[in-house]
């Protein structure tokens, strides 16, 4: 059975431990296979700057926990809804200010309101060699997106699940490497394309484009993403071999990484000053077309 850690805020520490975590929750079961799950299904797993911190710490213990071997990323189901249609992996970003109510300063302090594009998050996890699978299961919108480029090296999608990067609807530029990734995976017309114009994205669609790897059917997802990543670790798999080519992958391109982020911060830091991008979010609240002024 998993082991769980229920997630709340605890008294002031170095770093922040599993049991501290309220937006994720980190369960490892007796294989060693971690089971990272967003869970704020009431903003449909939307991701704030207090999400991402537990992410980065969480890939921190990940990486040195010596038990834990490969890790599986998923969405919480939104208990009020049997729709397996409606579930969200996530819903991308959250900027509300209620998500850092009832914070202590220690972990107010630890947050960085500068790194909109989440380099240190998206670093920690580009780093890490362990394996990880993204199992997306329902909506998942920009960041959460490409925090799977950056983080999962195999992504498998639910039949109901569709992806969308919707940073120009939002007047707004890409963060989480999106800009180091997808070009890389689709090649720069087809990665622009999908950053100019963004539609939606079906499950089926991301496989071909080569964003993701399968599409499983959703009652089937988790289970077969727990079957691959043991093949990934021992005694199915050779974690030594697997790591090492992770590692021969994906050093080369960290400072690479770590330049786009920090390209996408100063973009981030001007188009969230623009009258542009108070219209974009407005219109995305009022669900209307937004009327961009170019200012």
């Amino acid at each position: 059975m998993p082991i769980i850690y229920i997630f709340s805020i605890g008294s002031a520490k170095d770093n922040m431990e599993p049991q501290d975590f309220r937006d994720i929750i980190y369960s490892k079961d007796e294989t060693g296979v971690v089971t990272l799950t967003f869970n704020t299904p009431a903003r449909k797993n939307a991701l704030s700057a207090v999400t991402f911190l537990e992410l980065f710490y969480a890939a921190e213990h990940f990486q040195a926990d010596d038990s834990a071997h490969a890790m599986i990323l998923t969405g919480a189901k939104d208990p009020k809804s049997d729709d397996p249609s409606k579930e969200a992996f996530s819903s991308g970003g959250y900027f509300n200010p209620d998500a850092f109510e009832g914070l202590p300063p220690e972990v107010l302090a630890d947050i960085d309101m500068s790194d909109v594009a989440q380099k240190r998050a998206t670093l920690k996890f580009y780093a890490c060699d362990k394996p990880i699978i993204a199992a997306i299961n329902g909506l998942a919108i920009g960041g959460a997106v490409t925090l799977c480029l950056a983080a999962a090296d195999q992504i498998y999608l639910s039949e109901h699940a569709w992806l969308q990067l919707p940073f120009a609807k939002l007047g707004l530029a890409a963060e989480l490497g999106s800009t180091f990734f997808l070009p890389r995976l689709l090649g720069f017309q087809r990665a622009k394309e999908l950053l100019f114009f963004p539609e939606r994205i079906s499950a089926s669609e991301a496989v071909e484009l080569g964003i993701a790897n399968k599409v499983v059917p959703h009652g089937e997802l988790l289970s077969y993403a727990h079957e691959k990543v043991l093949q990934l670790i021992p005694p199915q798999g050779p974690a030594l071999s697997i790591r090492a080519m992770k590692r021969c992958l994906h050093e080369p391109h960290m400072d690479a990484l770590s330049e786009a982020l920090d390209l996408e911060n100063a973009a981030l830091a001007k188009t969230m000053a623009t009258e542009d991008f108070a219209e974009g979010m407005m219109a995305r609240i009022e669900r209307r077309a937004p009327v961009f002024k170019g200012k």
